[in-house]
């Protein structure tokens, strides 16, 4: 892996994000979500979901990154839940819904992240965990494992 390269992507995209255009701020976040587990990375994909100019952006780049169905991609969603006001957080819980409301398995995965980012030392972390974790629970999967 170049770790240089992938900087130099993330920078890229990073200035993409910061552009008048609420479409090239969507299309940036949706290119750093492959990189979410870089911190530089990680900074600028919170500032996209909390976008403040467009809720298109804050959904597309929430949606993205919860298809991760890591740690690295709900960390971030559930910082962005933690300080999220109600018009961007109705956002963040449509995709959600979108993204968890199909295979019982992800939504069982991303309930045990949840549970797991509830021991982090960041009590915003701790507080969107629990957000993110209320927001899942409530979703009934279309098909269950048997």
């Amino acid at each position: 892996m170049d770790s240089d390269l992938r900087r130099a992507v993330v920078a890229t995209l990073g200035a993409l994000g910061r552009s008048d255009d609420y479409r090239d701020r969507a299309d940036a976040g949706h290119g750093l979500a492959g990189f979410a587990e870089m911190p530089e990375a990680a900074e600028l994909l919170l500032e996209l979901v909390l976008d403040s100019g467009d809720t298109f952006v804050t959904r597309r780049t929430a949606e993205v990154l919860l298809r991760r169905k890591d740690k690295a991609g709900l960390k971030i969603v559930a910082l962005a839940l933690a300080v999220a006001d109600d018009n961007h957080a109705d956002y963040i819980h449509i995709a959600i819904d979108d993204v968890f409301s199909i295979f019982s398995y992800d939504l069982d995965e991303a309930l045990r992240l949840c549970e797991e980012m509830s021991g982090d030392t960041d009590v915003r972390v701790v507080r969107g965990a629990r957000r993110l974790h209320e927001s899942l629970a409530e979703i009934e999967p279309v098909l269950r494992r048997l």
